[in-house]
């Protein structure tokens, strides 16, 4: 999505709040002994309330309001009987919209303490979503985002997960530009549009490079295994940077 009016841009800056918002709750409200399906229905419910419908559900009948990962599982975990224990990092993704309006936020959470080489993917990897935003305005390269994490993970001894990109959003979960990468690349010669809406969400890894689909047709794994984390923002790109959509408030 690209745009053009202000009121575009207050329904994305509303449905962004929207799951911001929820996105914090889960994460505050996780503790060891509940499900990921408990978790789910804590987002569900805050959903609702704020007038707002699941992405996931609504555009893919995926089963569950939000996709929570555990460990091993990197993206699109299926809520349901997992219990999350101490030490664990769980990925949390809410994509929802509004009135038409949609957006897309995550975050990596560590229950309790973790090992501090998690410990610092964790910190890394949010600053690597960070680094990614940084090279968001009007005019310049797509592929600049994605050159610029590179160069931080591998200065940092990470590898990115090559085939789970940053995508296009507003008025749908998945729209043009339909992959942006968030590893290095030479061949992408496209430009960040003014009012460009997108998301940027590099998934950092420990040693993997890949996202294999697992036998339920939705979790996706790394290969080869190790840990990998992954935070997300959907922004708008202006003539002076993105513009960050999906902040609690």
């Amino acid at each position: 999505m690209t745009i053009t009016q202000e009121e575009e841009l207050a329904a994305l800056r509303e449905i962004g709040r929207i799951c911001a918002n929820v996105l914090q709750a889960m994460g505050k409200a996780l503790e060891p002994g509940m499900t990921t399906l408990e978790l789910d229905r804590l987002g569900a419910a805050m959903l609702e309330r704020a007038g707002a419908v699941s992405a996931p559900q609504s555009t893919y009948d995926f089963p569950g309001a939000t996709c929570i990962s555990v460990n091993e599982e990197i993206a699109h975990g299926i809520p349901g009987t997992r219990v999350i224990r101490e030490g664990d990092l769980v990925n949390i993704d809410v994509s929802a919209s509004k009135d038409g309006a949609f957006a897309d936020t995550g975050a990596t959470f560590r229950v309790g303490p973790v090992k501090p080489q998690l410990e610092r993917l964790c910190k890394d990897g949010r600053r690597a979503m960070q680094i990614g935003i940084n090279q968001v305005a009007a005019g310049k390269p797509l592929a600049g985002i994605g050159n610029a994490i590179g160069r931080f993970a591998e200065a940092r001894g990470y590898t990115l997960i090559r085939n789970l990109a940053s995508h296009g959003v507003g008025a749908s979960l998945h729209e043009y530009p339909e992959e942006i990468a968030t590893w290095p690349t030479r061949n992408d010669r496209r430009r960040i549009e003014k009012g460009l809406v997108f998301t940027i969400e590099p998934f950092l890894s420990t040693g993997g490079i890949w996202a294999d689909q697992g036998d339920d047709g939705w979790t996706l794994y790394a290969d080869p295994p190790a840990p990998v984390v992954q935070y997300e923002h959907t922004v708008v790109a202006t003539e002076k940077g993105a513009i960050v959509l999906t902040l609690p408030g």
